[in-house]
Parts: C-alpha cells; structure tokens; sequence
C-alpha cells in the first residue's frame, strides 16, 4: 500500500485501515505458521502385487487415553501391507507425543486445526494411496479378522464389507438398500475403494452422519459392487461423538437422499417403517 493511500485511509476511514492491517496480519500469521508433520515408515507392493495396499486412517484430538491401543492393535496385524495414517486436530493432551512415539509404524502423520472430523478425513482421503481406505476411530480396536477380510481384497472397484463388536453386541448381516434406509452402517466395517472416495469426499455439512450419506450415495450406485463377508473385524467404542452428538441437517436431508439414491421402492417402504416407527414414544428413528 503506497503512503498516499494509507494517508487517505487513515484521514478517511482510520477503522478501515485497521482492520485492513489487522486482516493482513492474520493472514500473515497463518501462512507462516508450521505445524508438525512425520511418520517415517515406507510401504512397497510386493511383486506380484497379491497384498494390495490398504490405508487405515485414524483421526485424533486429545485421545491419550485410548491411542495406544488402537495403533497396537493395527501395528500388530498380520496382515501387513498397510499404510497408517494419522490425522491429529491440535491435540492439547499427550496425543502427539504418542503419535511421535509410534513414528516409524506411522506412513505420514500431521497434527494442526480442522474443522470437524470429516474435514480431517477428506484431507486423509487425499493423502492416501492405498488401493483401499478403512477408517477407524483413536478409541476403537483392529481384530485379527481385519487381516482375514484384507486377505479377500481382489477387485480395486469393490466395496468390502464384514462385522462390528461393540461391547459384545454383534452387528452383522449383509446390507440391501432397505436395510440401509433404516440403519446406518459401522463405519469399522467398511473398506472402501479409494478411487471411490477421492471422488466424492464427505459433505462436511453432515457433522455427524457424513459417512451414511455417502454409504447411501454408494449403495445406489450399481457400478461400484460391495462384497460381504462374515468375519468380525473391529471392535468399536459406542460412546464416542456419533452416539451424543446431533445431526438435524442430515436428518432433514435424509429422505431425499433415500429416493435419489436408493430408488422410489425403497423410498416408500422408508416411508411406511419411518411413519410407523415416529408414532411411538421417545423414538429414535430418522
């Protein structure tokens, strides 16, 4: 800014100027800013390419208490071929000293701001560069059927899927697109096909529910094929942020997206159950 105009801003409108300055500084600030990166361990295809690469994906903020474990239980695979990613929202807790302590099983960590779970994903999605993506939560655990169902992987188009356990209670059970419409599935289930992902990401809009809206998204597409196997493959924590937190845009959304993406025969069967299941007292369904 030459000092004639700053003159005249500051004669003129002296709140603009500050503010202006103020702004500049800011963004200054935030583009000189640094903020950790690492991870330290290198993963090669083997020859003929039978273990294809899996990315696992772990998304923190302040999860001392439960880290550890979920690193081990992926560190300690059988399964090996796998690409660990690590993506820290600014922890303030001894999450990053953790995440530093396991560098060398970790392909590539970053901690720094983001702006919401999804957001982290989506920038996870981007970075990784697996043939799959499985996400998992800092305070869920790998079992050993997650090296049974990466041993399946065979088509680079296909969604695979198997079972959760949380706390002893079973999910399982293949998915029809009506079964989808009513319940969401376990994210911990899924391994998608990466491809898939980079090209369509999360709705960030959906701070809770994001990942139902695509699996809604992805069931409807006949073009990508899912695969169900029955192995129990993760265990997950029940009470983390999906089981308090609220999501009424996606609520608001949901019905639109059943009849655009899982056809009008399901939309009306939803319909039907969603009407029959909101006549009842404290109802949960959406």
């Amino acid at each position: 800014m030459s000092v004639g105009i700053r003159i005249l801003f500051y004669r003129w409108e002296p709140n603009i100027l500050i503010t202006v300055e103020y702004l500049i500084l800011r963004l200054f600030n935030v583009l000189m800013t640094t903020y950790p990166t690492g991870g330290s361990r290198e993963q090669h295809y083997p020859s003929d390419r039978a273990k294809p690469l899996v990315s696992i994906v772990i998304v923190t903020l302040n999860a001392e208490a439960c880290l550890r474990t979920c690193l081990l239980s992926i560190i300690n695979q059988q399964y090996k071929n796998i690409e660990l990613l690590v993506f820290d929202g600014l922890s303030t807790d001894s999450t990053l000293e953790i995440i530093k302590e396991y560098d060398t099983h970790i392909s590539y960590w970053q901690s720094r701001p983001d702006q919401g779970i999804y957001d982290a994903m989506n920038k996870a999605i981007q970075k990784a560069s697996g043939d799959w993506i499985y996400f998992i939560g800092a305070d869920d655990k790998l079992l050993s059927g997650f090296s049974e169902l990466a041993a399946q992987l065979k088509n680079r188009n296909t969604l695979y899927y198997g079972m959760c356990e949380p706390l002893g209670i079973l999910f399982t059970g293949k998915y029809s697109r009506y079964k989808l419409s009513k319940y969401g599935m376990n994210q911990q289930a899924l391994l998608y096909p990466t491809a898939v992902l980079k090209g369509k990401g999360y709705d960030t809009r959906y701070r809770v529910y994001a990942d139902y809206a695509i699996n809604i998204e992805i069931w409807g597409n006949e073009s990508i094929p899912k695969k169900y196997y029955p192995i129990v493959i993760a265990e997950y924590n029940m009470t983390g942020f999906s089981s308090y937190a609220k999501d009424e845009f996606f609520k608001a959304d949901k019905p639109s997206l059943v009849r655009k993406h899982l056809g009008w025969l399901t939309y009306i069967r939803y319909l039907y159950k969603r009407n029959r299941e909101l006549r009842k007292p404290e109802s949960t369904f959406f």
